[in-house]
């Protein structure tokens, strides 16, 4: 039974950041425990690897509950399982949110999260290799660069939506969010930059620093109201760990809940059920699941020009000679190189949907693609502040069950209102000429003018998870609430909770560099910095 100061459970964003910065102290002896493995497949080094990571052995494998507003359609919901989590597989976006979204968390109940307070934890991470100034941080351990050469038709749609009156905005991270242009990307030198190639991995030299892969958490241990250790399982034998100071669950909104419950903290009667010892009657945890609903529009376009082209062996050989010979060509793209922040209603103070342009079709698992042989490109939308609220719960005690997921998509019309002007904004900017050129045919929409009816049904039928998934652990002072301002559970002691589940509400953008965030003030707030 090995003791330490700090147990870090789960090796996502968070948690690599969070057992980095906690073992800069050598008297602090941390471990981290990562159900997945560690970060060695190829893919994951790649940009373009993202589109190869949507499905397969580096995810959970999880899968939502019918969504009743949704055609009652299950949706894969991808979730990271490998050292570095989501920032190991995502598609590298750089985008920190606006900064009402922090001023908001503080309304509901985040003392110490508006943004005066954040920013500086955002830019302490951040190594911009491009941009500088108050507004960005270039020493930090999270490389953030732009792309060398844009593919043209990113290029395109970022000119279609000047033609519609969008402007153009060089820098989604600085004091104006609203705009159209092409994203800046945690990648170095060509490579990604996830929280284990930009923190973890020059601190695994620490004789403080012990790290586990491979290892499912089957609960916390509790002495009294005290988190006192953990219970893993590696190849069928179960082992302890103890922690002397803290336990830090950074499993992410869907395996901290879980993980939460199986230990006897959530919903008193949902944990009655599954006749496990209720340690803590939390009726929050897994509750307030958001996530944004992205809904994709597909183009086939009149030639070979977008990524699909190499689709075919030989020009997908070629790609990575390329690559490994020179660091240059198509991989090091991550395929959604292009984006837009703009308003489904001009009233709104700030941007309310956000577009993710791809230069290629059927680059993630579960979307549509064109005729093979041919080349797409694909516009995603998404509404960025989402009302309708869902749920992570136990499908059983066993831990090697999946939870139950149910992001219940769509439960509120306004979701559904906004996703159709997401839709409708979709097709403008497909229409406009820079982009239209390259388009042979707008797939299912080509030559209609839809209706709000078809507008809908189209939302229903196509939309799905952004891999976005925040807030089942919230952080607050209401009844749901799961965790104070300094991250502790309510009502227990030595266990803190630090990843997108404390989110009180969603981030109106990519969530990854929020979550970071989280882990650099979380390490403050442990070490009494903050």
């Amino acid at each position: 039974m090995q003791g330490f100061d700090y147990i870090v459970v789960g090796g996502g964003s968070a948690g690599c950041v969070l057992a980095t910065l906690l073992s800069d102290n050598p008297c602090a002896r941390v471990c981290l425990i990562e159900a997945g493995q560690r970060d060695t497949n190829p893919l994951i080094h790649m940009p373009i690897g993202f589109a190869k990571m949507t499905t397969g052995p580096l995810t959970w494998g999880l899968t939502t509950v019918p969504q009743k507003h949704a055609n009652n359609r299950k949706i894969p919901y991808v979730q990271a399982k490998v050292l570095g989590g989501g920032s190991s597989i995502n598609a590298e976006v750089y985008t920190r949110g606006h900064p009402s979204d922090y001023d908001r968390w503080v309304e509901e109940g985040a003392e110490g999260w508006g943004f005066k307070d954040v920013q500086k934890y955002l830019l302490r991470s951040e190594g911009n290799t491009f941009l500088a100034g108050s507004w960005h941080g270039t020493d930090g351990p999270l490389g953030v660069s732009n792309l060398s050469t844009p593919h043209p038709v990113s290029r395109a749609f970022v000119q279609s939506c000047q033609e519609m009156g969008i402007p153009y905005n060089p820098d989604f991270n600085g004091p104006t969010q609203e705009g159209a242009g092409i994203y800046q990307m945690t990648i170095r030198d060509n490579r990604r930059c996830s929280t284990v190639r930009g923190y973890l991995r020059p601190a695994l030299k620490r004789k403080n620093l012990h790290v586990i892969t491979n290892a499912l958490v089957l609960r916390i241990l509790f002495t009294g109201s005290r988190a006192t250790g953990v219970e893993y399982a590696v190849r069928g034998r179960t082992h302890t760990l103890l922690a002397e100071q803290e336990i830090i669950v950074t499993s992410g909104a869907i395996g901290t809940p879980k993980l939460l419950m199986l230990s006897g903290v959530g919903p008193g009667s949902h944990l009655r059920q599954h006749n496990i010892r209720v340690v803590q009657d939390l009726p929050g945890v897994g509750e307030n699941l958001q996530d944004h609903f992205g809904i994709d529009i597909i183009a086939q376009l009149k030639h070979n020009d977008s990524f699909n082209k190499y689709d075919k062996k030989y020009w997908m050989l070629w790609a990575g000679l390329q690559y490994a010979m020179f660091n240059s060509g198509p991989v090091t793209s991550n395929v959604v190189e292009a984006g837009a922040f703009w308003y489904s209603d001009h009233k709104a103070t700030c941007p309310d949907l956000q577009f993710h342009f791809l230069a290629g079709a059927g680059a993630e698992a579960g979307v549509s693609s064109v005729p093979k042989g041919t080349s797409g490109i694909t516009l995603n939308s998404y509404t960025l502040r989402p009302k309708s609220r869902g749920s992570v719960k136990l499908r059983s005690a066993n831990p090697a069950d999946k939870p139950i997921v149910d992001p219940n998509f769509l439960a509120d019309p306004d979701d559904l209102r906004v996703s159709c002007e997401g839709i409708k904004l979709s097709l403008d900017m497909f229409n406009q000429h820079s982009l239209r050129k390259y388009i042979d045919k707008i797939c299912f929409f080509n030559g209609n003018t839809p209706t709000q009816e078809t507008l809908q049904d189209y939302a229903r039928e196509h939309g799905r998870t952004s891999y976005h998934p925040t807030c089942t652990c919230k952080m607050g002072r209401d009844t749901i609430s799961v965790v104070d301002p300094d991250l502790r559970i309510h009502g227990l002691d030595g266990i803190r909770i630090c990843d997108s589940s404390v989110m009180p509400s969603l981030i109106g953008s990519n969530t990854n560099a929020p979550t970071i965030m989280i882990a650099e003030r979380a390490a403050d707030l442990i070490r009494g910095n903050a």
